[in-house]
């Protein structure tokens, strides 16, 4: 690890299930292995802590569901369960080489030409986001919004960025749900139609 690199943090992670006489008990309970530093990222501080693979997610398996490769979206017809810490944009901008990062994770980069922040992108996705801790701003193709602790947004399937503007570390639990992708036709007044 260099000097400019973290450990990631660790969330307790706990998983349910039934035992050999069908009662209910906890399988797992501990830190969640599968923590990550992505610098291509900009030092993007990830967690994954579950993942179905079809709807409807078949609870009979006992494994691990967290243990995959690193991608951005659930496949088709699964879902995932993450948490993201987002460093200050001072640090990340500085490391952060998106159109690398967003190709290996299977998520496509916005056009150069109309990013607003070096971090949009967008996936085939439906993405609950609640922030647990710090503020972040949401950041559109036109507009953004500000997001502090205890706030939830319903990203559907849009370019979108993050952006945290202050000096903490911003934290974000996400659910991203495989949707269809979106075929957008422009109005007259040039906002998408879906």
């Amino acid at each position: 690890m260099t000097g400019g690199e973290r450990m990631p943090k660790r969330h307790r992670r706990l998983v349910t299930g039934h035992d050999a006489k069908g009662r209910s008990v906890v399988l797992m309970d501990g830190e969640s292995p599968y923590s990550f530093s992505l610098e291509k990222a900009g030092g993007l501080q990830l967690t994954e802590l579950w993942e179905t693979r079809s709807s409807p997610a078949d609870n009979s398996d006992a494994k691990d569901a967290a243990d995959h490769e690193r991608r951005i979206a659930p496949v088709d017809g699964g879902t995932v369960f993450r948490i993201i810490e987002y460093p200050p944009d001072r640090v990340r901008l500085a490391t952060l080489a998106p159109d690398t990062f967003f190709a290996e994770m299977g998520a496509q980069a916005a056009d150069p030409a109309r990013r607003r922040h070096p971090g949009m992108h967008r996936t085939h996705t439906l993405d609950y986001c609640v922030v647990l801790s710090g503020e972040i701003w949401a950041v559109m193709d036109e507009g953004e919004v500000l997001l502090r602790a205890g706030d939830c947004l319903v990203q559907r399937g849009t370019n979108h960025a993050w952006s945290n503007r202050t000096d903490e570390p911003c934290t974000i639990a996400f659910v991203l749900v495989s949707a269809k992708p979106l075929t957008l036709t422009l109005s007259p007044r040039g906002r998408g139609k879906e």
